[in-house]
């Protein structure tokens, strides 16, 4: 019996698609390799949480999930793709938008599937997971890859 390939069975191709339009950058950063992750992970919990306005207080509660999101994108475009890859952080006051794109225009994005452990490939799903809406597109010398957050009203007391 011939072998099959789990990944190529269970992997799924996200529908190519615009963020929403509304959104204005807040913060860009530009990558070339892996260690310049941490900076980014730090100025961007600075850049969500940072001066209280009720756009960015009002996502207080969701920074870890946007973080962790942006290390996965940003760690695969930097190892699958070309550089530089560049992290922008955007808002339309109430949501934030976090893209990631690299300079491999032709690599399609896909859903890992079934996978073995340590194979990697789960970043679109974390996004997906913690995020609110996915998508991605290219341009002529760039593919990236957009994720919503929705903020989230803190808990009731006593709830």
């Amino acid at each position: 019996m011939p072998h099959r390939d789990d990944r190529t069975d269970s992997d799924e191709r996200l529908v190519p698609s615009s963020p929403p339009p509304e959104y204005v950058t807040v913060r860009r950063w530009k990558l070339s390799t892996a260690q310049e992750i941490t900076q980014v992970r730090r100025e961007l919990r600075e850049a969500i949480g940072g001066d209280g306005s009720p756009a960015r207080g009002a996502l207080a509660v969701v920074p870890e999930r946007m973080i962790l999101v942006a290390s996965e994108l940003a760690a695969n475009a930097v190892e699958h793709g070309r550089p530089p890859t560049i992290v922008t952080l955007g808002s339309d006051g109430a949501r934030n938008l976090l893209e990631v794109a690299d300079h491999d225009p032709r690599s399609i994005p896909v859903l890992a599937g079934r996978r073995a452990p340590g194979a990697g490939g789960f970043g679109l799903q974390i996004a997906r997971r913690l995020g609110q809406e996915v998508g991605w597109y290219t341009t002529r010398t760039t593919k990236h890859i957009w994720v919503t957050f929705l903020p989230q009203a803190p808990a009731a007391a006593g709830a």
